[in-house]
């Protein structure tokens, strides 16, 4: 068995996916077929020897759809000239049914006239057969295929309007222009639906690709001694690639000249970047930061990192459980039904009436069959999701979420786990100064002051992280001589006389510092996953700056309002257990999995899945995509990588965490419309159906029926709240502010914050151990403050 994986345009609700799969499972030699309405892709697993991929796509080219390389995203222009070309047809047909309106109008004030019927005969056969005609087209090889789908109710209509009204030239009084009517009316109403769909989909593509930062698609290679820019394809094993500070790699390779520190947080998760030197490996996709390197490739094609990652996500995709759309459910046999009854109104009044009274009723049977087709046209039914879901993502865009899929609407009121990434999404995804400890009499300013003033001459990252912590405090940097830099080790430089050494401790031991003082200290920092740096002067070793990724501001708060939603958190990351408990444990997360590789990360959410959970997933690397893809609700955080919000269902275009409550209740509540839609639009359907079917009812108030569902419908999706009314963080939430001199550690800061959030009424609690202060987010409840100074003192410290 071999798979297919293609792209399909021109898919416009649950009926198509049906369509699609219906009509490739019928073909001898395919086995399974999984279509993704979300993704607009298919997946299809097939026998080569009985059938052929190209056959497969002639199927859903005669089917009306379009068919393309998943791989290869369509271009902005591409885009607009679909979106073009459909507004061209709803314009038309929305002229030609402004005029049936008109004479319609002018035939009940009284205005008959017999060119109005000729007319009215001209519009409704330039609709069916002008801009409705792919409509047609699509009608018809489903029905050679036995498929009874929306296209096909669609044009029972549309023709027994047509022969209503041909009818009605032989028979006298006959009301012939209502009969054209319903077939221009219906017809427009169709590409109305198909045009909206459309515009949902390619509006948030298109949103999305302004979020996009390219991977590199040449490569510097250097070859018979010369440089050249050459196209990742054409790169092969063992060519010199050059890569110059500030570009991304764009191959797998060993380092054989340079120096570098490189960011490879997008490809392991792991946020300090990675010295890189003679020898060491790098990973297509990384950034490199720092110096220049001359690679040589050892990996292409299908065994670099970045195939394996694509091979990952489209595994992930086709094995991504499948979620059956409530409207799906309807519509299964709704269609049938509609038939049934449409054969059951002419049968009624054709032969029942013959049987009974001994003469049959032609045009009461045809009026009823028509009645009954218009009436059971599922506009509403059809536009109950899309409505619901315009709704939602106009609301998710103004809070700078960005909802792509229709699974992110339905799926959301059913999830229990939400695993979130660490590096990136739970923390900032860059290193920053976290804690200073002196070893002697010089305060922690002034070693801040020392170690900047060195740095400020490097392009080490870590270095650039002391000087901005310096520059955040407003500390004044002094001017240096003899800068000299151990590329890997560490800095140095004369201030005032004496030699500033900043770096590891593994270099100011090589420079004969004695480093004995400060290695518990050292020590115990590593152990709460944080990287070190040391300062000396002269022979002295002063103090110690820890580096770490910081947590996101609103982390704390995000957490616990999930929790809050009913919604269980879960890290997961590539890193030690170490630093994953450590970060864990400062966010209020108690389940943790880490050191697990990218592909890994979708097994854990599969795992899950497989014991019944519905998992959303949230993350913003390449390492992510595959679980964002495996993932029943993927969360890209918009500053993340192309590959991640690609994989995703909801993209955080701000990157803040509380926007995942908000995508949470937006997407549980649309789900609510949509239901409601659902069952105005099949009140309509299932009494205006029967009813129909006693020929009571004429064709035009039919269509005026099918209108009054469509606008109950869309009255209803736009009305009432998505987001719940949220009291406990309005404007009475108040900030206090804590000075605790006390406090010397991450550990002490840490103890004092789980404390005080088990206090009623806390909101947020944020802290500097470097600054000595603890700052609380609370109510305005009488006594609180007092409280919570005696439990920092309860704890060993002094609050002032």
């Amino acid at each position: 068995m071999e798979k297919h994986h293609i792209r399909i345009g021109r898919m416009s609700c649950s009926f198509c996916a049906e369509t699609i799969k219906k009509a490739l499972t019928r073909v001898d030699g395919v086995s399974k077929v999984n279509v993704s309405l979300a993704h607009e892709e298919a997946l299809i697993e097939y026998d080569p020897e009985k059938v052929d991929a190209g056959r497969l796509d002639e199927i859903l080219m005669q089917l009306g759809y379009t068919v393309r390389d998943p791989r290869k995203m369509r271009t902005f222009e591409e885009e607009e000239v679909e979106i073009k070309r459909e507004k061209q047809r709803l314009l038309i047909s929305a002229v030609f049914t402004g005029v049936a309106v008109v004479l319609m109008i002018l035939m009940r004030l009284g205005y008959q006239h017999l060119w109005f019927k000729w007319l009215m005969m001209g519009l409704a056969l330039m609709t069916v057969f002008g801009p409705g005609f792919y409509i047609l087209k699509m009608a018809l090889y489903s029905l050679r295929r036995g498929i009874l789908n929306q296209h096909v109710l669609l044009e029972f209509g549309a023709f027994a309007g047509l022969t209503g009204g041909f009818v009605g030239f032989l028979i006298k009084d006959f009301p012939i222009a209502d009969f054209f009517a319903v077939a221009v009316f219906i017809t427009t109403y169709h590409i109305l639906s198909g045009y909206t769909s459309l515009i949902v989909r390619t509006r948030a593509s298109q949103a999305v690709r302004k979020l996009l930062d390219l991977q590199p698609q040449k490569a510097r290679v250097i070859r018979d001694g010369k440089e050249k820019m050459v196209p990742i394809e054409g790169v092969v094993k063992g060519d010199l690639v050059s890569i110059r500070p500030g570009e991304r790699i764009p191959v797998d390779g060993e380092v054989i000249d340079g120096y570098s520190a490189v960011d490879e947080s997008i490809v392991t998760g792991e946020s300090i970047p990675i010295d890189k030197k003679l020898g060491d490996e790098v990973i297509g996709g990384s950034y490199n930061q720092l110096g220049n390197l001359l690679v040589r490739v050892s990996r292409i094609g299908e065994e670099s990192f970045l195939q394996q990652i694509a091979r990952h996500i489209e595994e992930a995709r086709a094995m991504k459980p499948g979620i059956v759309q409530v409207v799906d459910k309807v519509l299964k046999y709704y269609v049938p039904v509609v038939l049934l009854f449409a054969a059951a109104g002419m049968v009624i009044w054709t032969v029942g009436a013959w049987l009974i009274k001994g003469e049959t009723n032609l045009i009461r049977g045809t009026f009823a069959a028509l009645a009954v087709l218009i009436m059971g046209y599922p506009c509403a039914l059809g536009m109950a999701t899309p409505l619901a879901m315009i709704r939602g993502g106009g609301l998710a865009a103004e809070k700078g979420i960005l909802m792509r899929s229709s699974n992110a609407f339905q799926a959301f009121k059913e999830v229990k786990k939400l695993i979130l990434d660490k590096t990136g999404t739970i923390t900032k995804g860059k290193p920053e100064v976290t804690e200073v400890v002196s070893l002697s009499k010089i305060p922690d300013r002034e070693i801040i002051m020392m170690a900047a003033s060195v740095e400020k001459h490097s392009e080490h990252p870590l270095g650039k992280s002391v000087v901005e912590h310096a520059q955040s405090l407003g500390v004044e940097l002094k001017k240096v001589k003899k800068f000299s830099a151990v590329p890997g080790e560490g800095v140095r430089a004369e201030m005032g006389g004496k030699v500033i050494r900043v770096g590891s401790l593994r270099y100011l031991k090589k420079e004969g510092v004695l480093i004995s003082r400060g290695s518990q200290e050292a020590k115990a920092l590593e152990q709460q996953g944080k990287t070190v740096i040391a300062v000396s002067v002269g022979r002295e070793l002063v103090g110690l700056i820890a580096v770490a990724d910081a947590l996101k501001e609103d982390a704390v708060e995000a957490i616990r309002r999930i929790k809050e939603a009913g919604l269980e958190p879960v890290m997961i990351t590539g890193d030690n257990q170490l630093i994953a408990r450590v970060v864990a444990n400062a966010v209020g997360i108690e389940e943790v999995i880490a050191e697990v590789l990218p592909e890994e990360k979708a097994e854990k959410i599969r795992k899950l899945q497989e014991d019944g959970y519905r998992v959303a997933m949230v993350g913003d690397g390449i390492n992510d995509a595959p679980a964002l893809m495996q993932a029943d609700i993927g969360i890209a955080i918009g500053t993340g990588t192309d590959i991640a919000i690609e994989s995703a269902d909801v993209v955080l275009i701000g990157g803040s965490l509380n926007a995942i409550v908000d995508a949470y209740y937006i997407g549980k509540n649309s789900y609510k419309k949509t239901v409601q839609n659902l069952i105005l639009a099949f009140s309509f359907n299932g009494i205006g159906v029967p009813a129909a079917t006693t020929g009571l009812v004429h064709p035009v108030w039919a269509m005026v029926a099918m209108v009054a569902s469509v606008s109950t419908v869309l009255l209803n999706s736009f009305g009432g709240r998505l987001l719940p009314t949220r009291r406990k963080f309005n404007k009475e939430l108040r900030k206090v502010t804590f000075r605790v001199p006390t406090m010397h550690c991450e550990k002490c800061l840490s103890t004092i914050a789980k404390r005080l959030s088990e206090i009623e009424g806390v909101n947020d609690i944020k802290g500097s151990v470097l600054e000595k202060t603890v700052t609380v987010t609370c109510d305005g409840k009488r006594g609180l403050e007092k409280k919570l100074r005696e439990e920092i003192t309860k704890l060993g410290h002094v609050a002032g």
